[in-house]
């Protein structure tokens, strides 16, 4: 049965002390709260550091059986090498560090930076490198990308188009694997505020209808400031599986 995981990207906030996690507790706890509350975490950390051996069977062991983690790939990979054959490396440590996680890894994401303009042959030649028994999604920051061409590589390899609403250049709502990958920035894709009802409305009502044709749904809120991310994370949920 399709499944739809809910979460945020990241959850190490100060602002989410006191409206998401109780005053006093411990920083070290706040992954376990997390994850009583969602059943799913995107990791954002990841981005900008390869976190130790340790730390990730950590997140493995302070979670429940079920909980599933997106991995935000390095910047080294999308930003600095730019998916170029130079990522080989990279590729492996991540996959080093995956591997920790067993049963609990979920998608990849690679962002692309804004100054990155659609390359299709480089972005053929990067999907051929990378492992089969992984899903992966991609979030373009520049508009070009989203063309016809673009589209038809990810469907051919089973990749999925994020569908962010980041200010850059946001997704057209177009599913191109056997799951959906969401990303949702707050209003205006700036990282800040809540979503108007009405948005996380048309949101559930696309995700419910996918879930019924048998594809999993990943969404993250990226919305971090005042613990906007949770609340909205909470909402949707509610929405897609009321009580």
């Amino acid at each position: 049965m399709a499944r739809i995981l809910i979460g945020t990207s990241g959850w190490h906030y100060a602002s989410w002390r006191g409206p998401f996690f109780p005053e006093r507790l411990p920083i070290a706890h706040q992954l376990q709260y997390y994850a009583s509350q969602f059943s799913t975490a995107e990791l954002n950390g990841v981005f900008y550091r390869t976190p130790t051996r340790e730390a990730v069977q950590a997140w493995h062991n302070l979670t429940g059986n079920d909980f599933v983690f997106a991995w935000k790939a390095s910047k080294f990979i999308t930003h600095w090498k730019r998916l170029s054959a130079a990522s080989a490396n990279s590729l492996e440590l991540m996959e080093d560090r995956l591997a920790l996680l067993g049963a609990k890894a979920g998608p990849i994401l690679f962002q692309l930076p804004p100054q990155f303009a659609a390359d299709p042959d480089r972005l053929a030649d990067f999907l051929r490198m990378l492992s089969k028994r992984r899903r992966y999604s991609f979030e373009f920051r520049h508009p070009s990308w989203y063309t016809p061409a673009v589209l038809r590589l990810l469907r051919e390899a089973n990749v999925a188009l994020c569908l962010s609403d980041h200010h850059d250049a946001p997704a057209p709502w177009k599913r191109t694997a056997d799951f959906v990958y969401v990303r949702g920035h707050g209003p205006g894709g700036r990282y800040k505020g809540r979503y108007p009802a009405a948005t996380l409305q048309q949101w559930s009502a696309r995700i419910g209808a996918w879930k019924r044709r048998g594809y999993d749904a990943y969404v993250y809120f990226d919305n971090d400031q005042k613990s906007a991310a949770p609340s909205d994370a909470l909402r949707l949920r509610q929405l897609i599986t009321p009580r």
